[in-house]
């Protein structure tokens, strides 16, 4: 089946399930939703998603839940509420499309990284550069274009700055994840042209805490082997309230079905340049050769994918029946490997410094505010046959500040400051970018009007100043970078009209202007982990955009679904591309040149006219009972396409048509599913590309609860990859020497007290 007869078929699909919908029997609605198990080798879109009626506050607003509200959150009524991270007005009418993981959702599709735990959510894949590094992409937008948050702001890694740079956070220290599709700019930054993911956690208690509560998890197995435990303690007296959490985790190397390198990549036609090509030269003692034929004939493993990851917390808080005060101090250790290099090893830290509070119930013209303020220092080394060779720094901190105004009559909004500083900087062999200093403030509002009972419209818009300042510490091929100032806005208008209970119909225009990153002006040098030459433009404009999201979608509370379609045009996207020419070092400097016959791609940040578009749908239909087992059916699919308007050429590494279906029963204590997940080839590449096969991945689950003593216990088996299918993701840059992970179980418990 070719790309257009699978995106239609994915629209027939979507049409059909949601004019299906109001016919099937209502009978059940006594019966809650189903139960939203997943099996992980095919992630489901069992997450709670605002493509159905939600509610809440933003992340700083929002109680926070007890260690057992999280555990034991019911998730057969899991689409009954969703709290949506770009409403700071916690408003149930205007819901952007969003999904939220958390309770046993969250528990079942974990991994070792974010990217890969919220992979085959709506509209989200993965970079994958191996199990240890792997970020979110969002409607095939990564990088500096999707936010990552915790607990609504940013914490600062180089996660962005390269594929195998991890993100320094373990899902066994999350509560719970939101994930908005679409831009979020007005609230986050030009950052989140593509989307947000906020990772939540409960290290300052926001309500009241009267007495002791706690949790413990443990988990083994998998295609790693991995063994994890973390364990979390809350207490306080009413007033006073602190608390505390740990993890550790650790894996194997990764089993794989068949080779590490895929067959085209062995006949030396894959889009991989292996190390030896572009490392270390022979004579520094790294025996690149030697490690790359191991790793070309490596097969039922991946080399070099093992890797741990340890880290906890303390925080304290004082709370009151209107707000609270806290603090807390978190630290993040990990090492691991890059499967590009054999003899690599990428050693990671971060420590984090958080100040949040909120004061609700006001009187005069505000009536709430709210802050949230963290520092962090990160660093993480890469080491060469156990040598540090690069340390990447980046240290800063960003606050931001939320004032909630008095209604004026139907119109409700918020009003914010945001500041943000951080230095980077990048030392030894394989540093591609100088050092840097990027200081950014901006102001921003959303105001809601409820036009009438079923019609509610939003609108805001934001100003951002951002200084970048290099410093080239007399590092000669930094020498010409020089300072840079921008100042970006954005505006948005929203609508979402209630047709009657069952049916809703909503929309979001944007539009968004993004400072380029110190990357994107000032690289210039190899890029080791990729294995090109990168060059940044020190010229380069802000990146524009206009973004359209449009969807219908229906509850009756038994059944449930949501098509929904979007684009954004980009004026100028600030894309890595190749320039056709070579650079190797001559007489001590590197030269480019198209007359060089060996050497390394140049890749430079262009600007270009550019369109994302595509389809995302999903539905979930209560199939009916027999006996006392209830059973339900999910059905999804997205399309993501992306080219240069100007050459209608495809751009790099987007997401391929991808469908699923899962079968899920629930009886008692006991909940099952079955899962289904079909992406297929990506053949819609540059013509300097190579296209990724289609895959079929087949997932099961079953976890059941109980209670012993005073304790609420539960169990879950899961086995992912059950066919042992040889899956490559089309969105990473390693999909020819990287496959997911092969057949496996997992086996895990939750106790809590």
């Amino acid at each position: 089946m070719n790309r257009s007869s699978s995106t239609r078929a994915i629209l027939s699909l979507s049409t059909l399930s949601l004019l299906a919908l109001p016919l099937l029997p209502a009978g059940a609605q006594s019966s809650p939703p189903a139960s939203a198990i997943p099996a992980a080798s095919a992630p489901p879109s069992n997450a709670t998603s605002s493509d159905v009626p939600a509610s809440g506050a933003s992340p700083s607003a929002r109680p926070t839940p007890s260690a057992s509200d999280t555990a034991h959150h019911d998730d057969d009524h899991a689409l009954d509420t969703v709290v949506v991270t770009a409403n700071p007005l916690g408003s149930s009418r205007i819901t952007p499309p969003a999904s939220v993981l958390q309770g046993r959702d969250l528990s079942l599709r974990q991994s070792r990284t974010i990217g890969e735990t919220l992979d085959g959510l709506p509209g989200v894949s993965s970079t994958y550069f191996g199990p240890g590094a792997s970020r979110p992409i969002i409607r095939g937008l990564d990088g500096d274009r999707i936010r990552l948050l915790q607990n609504g702001v940013g914490a600062l890694d180089a996660s962005a700055l390269s594929y195998d740079h991890a993100v320094p956070q373990d899902v066994l220290s999350v509560d719970r994840i939101e994930v908005l599709r679409g831009p979020a700019a007005l609230l986050y930054g030009g950052s989140a042209i593509g989307g947000v993911v906020n990772t939540i956690d409960s290290r300052i208690p926001r309500e009241p805490v009267d007495g002791v509560g706690g949790q413990v998890d443990l988990g083994y197995g998998g295609a790693a082997r991995e063994r994890s435990l973390a364990g979390r303690v809350t207490g306080g007296n009413g007033q006073f309230a602190i608390s505390a959490d740990g993890f550790t985790r650790r894996s194997s190397e990764l089993r794989i079905p068949g080779y590490a390198w895929s067959k085209r990549q062995r006949m030396g036609q894959g889009s991989f340049t292996p190390v030896e090509d572009h490392g270390h030269e022979d004579g520094e003692g790294h025996d690149h050769e030697s490690g790359t034929a191991d790793a070309a004939d490596a097969r039922g493993r991946l080399p070099n994918s093992n890797g741990h990851a340890e880290g906890g917390s303390m925080g304290a808080s004082w709370t009151t029946a209107s707000g609270y005060l806290g603090v807390s101090y978190g630290a993040y250790r990990s090492e691991y490997g890059s499967v590009a290099e054999p003899a690599v090893r990428l050693k990671m830290q971060q420590d984090k410094l958080s100040f949040a509070g909120e004061q609700r119930n006001l009187s005069g013209p505000f009536s709430a505010i709210r802050f949230n303020l963290g520092y962090t220092d990160y660093e993480h080394r890469e080491l060469h046959d156990g040598e540090v060779e690069t340390t990447f720094r980046n240290r800063g901190f960003e606050g931001r500040i939320e004032a909630r105004h008095a209604p004026l009559g139907k119109l409700d909004g918020t009003v914010g400051l945001q500041i943000n500083q951080s230095t980077f900087s990048a030392l030894g062999e394989e540093a591609f970018v100088p050092s840097s200093r990027t200081r950014g403030l901006a102001l921003f509002a959303v105001e809601e009007y409820a036009a009438s009972d079923a019609l509610t419209l939003s609108f805001g818009g934001r100003y951002e100043h951002t200084e970048l300042t290099p410093d080239a510490q007399g590092n000669e091929r930094f020498a010409d970078a020089r300072r840079r100032r921008f100042g970006a806005g954005s505006v948005s208008t929203g609508a979402r009209y209630r047709l009657d209970k069952q049916w809703t119909l909503d929309g979001n225009l944007a539009y968004v202007e993004r400072a380029p990153t110190y990357y994107e002006l000032f690289a210039n040098g190899e890029h080791v982990a990729t294995g090109v030459f990168e060059r940044g433009d020190n010229d380069a404009r802000k990146e524009r955009s206009v973004s359209l999201d449009a969807g219908v979608g229906f509850d009756n509370g038994t059944h449930s679904g949501r098509v929904g379609v979007f684009y954004t045009r980009f004026q100028n996207y600030l894309g890595l591309s190749r320039s056709g020419r070579l650079c190797a070092e001559q007489d001590g400097d590197v030269v480019c040149s198209t007359a060089i016959d060996e050497g390394r791609a140049e890749y430079v940040y262009a600007g270009v006219p550019a369109r994302f578009y595509g389809v995302e749908a999903q539905s979930r239909l209560h199939l009916g009972r027999i006996g006392d087992g209830h059973y339900d059916l999910e059905l999804r699919g997205d399309v993501t396409r992306a080219t240069n308007r100007d050459t209608g050429e495809a751009l790099p590494r987007v997401p391929p048509v991808r469908v699923a279906a899962a079968l899920m029963h629930r009886q008692g204590a006991w909940r099952t599913r079955l899962d289904v997940q079909h992406a297929f080839a990506q053949t819609h590449v540059p013509s300097n590309d190579v296209r990724t096969d289609g895959y079929t991945l087949v997932g099961a689950s079953i976890a059941y609860a109980f209670k012993m003593g005073g304790t609420h216990w539960e169990t879950y088996l899961r086995g992912t990859n059950l066919t042992n299918t040889d899956a490559r993701l089309a969105t990473s840059i390693l999909r020819d020497i990287a496959p997911l992970g092969g057949r496996a179980l997992w086996v895990g418990a939750r106790m809590v007290f």
